[in-house]
């Protein structure tokens, strides 16, 4: 990652109010906001495509499980974060060891998970 950019944060969340209280949270740590994608074709397109560096996913998008977005994203040797009201024992067990914030969550709880995965992501080596 280059020194000095801002880190471009997919956020795939499909309630409106949280999604905006994410985005701001993600602003304030100076971060871009790629998408948000509120359904799964959208944030798959997103996590195919996009310059992504980190990636903040609910689990539950429409009625649909965001697994395939975390399995392109972890392909692509993107980190993320899962963000859910449920409980995070249900992962699959490919993702147990991921990140998780509860909902609801605190913004210090958000804070440090995020600062936490940035700080992983920029200490791993690049794929070029």
């Amino acid at each position: 990652m280059l020194e000095g950019r801002r880190k471009r944060v997919l956020i795939v969340e499909d309630e409106a109010m949280i999604s905006m209280l994410i985005e701001d949270m993600v602003l304030d740590f100076g971060c871009e906001i790629v998408g948000p994608a509120a359904r799964l074709d959208h944030a798959l397109t997103l996590a195919l495509q996009a310059e992504i560096d980190i990636g903040i996913l609910d689990i539950n998008v429409d009625g649909t499980v965001v697994f395939p977005v975390a399995d392109v994203l972890r392909f692509r040797g993107i980190p993320f974060i899962f963000s859910t009201g449920y409980d995070f024992r249900s992962l699959p067990e490919r993702f147990r060891n991921c990140p998780t914030l509860s909902k609801p969550f605190s913004y210090d709880d958000f804070a440090e998970t995020l600062r936490r995965a940035i700080a992983g992501a920029s200490d791993s080596p690049e794929v070029v």
